[in-house]
């Protein structure tokens, strides 16, 4: 098993990216490794974190400005090759037809919800440490 998980943390306010790390926590799942976190607060960061490699997820601010997340979610699938799985932080449930259209791989509501948000995450991170394993 792999030592530690990444997950890159997206969003242009820093309560949102603290939100996140404090209701996932150091390990989403107890059959996970503990997760290590990436923040970034830009779309160059996103962008120049992702082709550097090495994130085993992402959680993006659908709400952040001035590049949204859903959208930065639509790019990054376009293109980083083996793009690792997204979840998209959207700011009503309505908004999920978005998060289907950004190709993201898993949606959340605002305001954070720790269980929903870690039990998505750890869906997600199973997912992409399987297939690297």
């Amino acid at each position: 098993m792999q030592t530690t998980a990444t997950v890159l943390v997206y969003s242009d306010d820093r309560n949102t990216r603290e939100q996140v790390r404090l209701a996932v926590g150091r390990r989403p799942a107890g059959d996970l490794p503990p997760v290590e976190y990436l923040e970034c607060a830009t779309l160059p960061a996103v962008l120049s974190a992702l082709e550097n490699g090495g994130i085993d997820a992402c959680v993006l601010d659908g709400e952040a400005v001035p590049a949204g997340g859903m959208g930065v979610c639509r790019q990054v699938k376009d293109e980083i090759f083996r793009c690792p799985p997204v979840l998209v932080l959207i700011g009503r449930p309505q908004d999920a037809w978005l998060a289907s259209w950004s190709r993201a791989d898993a949606a959340v509501s605002h305001p954070v919800d720790p269980v929903e948000l870690s039990a998505a995450l750890a869906g997600l991170l199973r997912q992409r440490l399987s297939i690297d394993a």
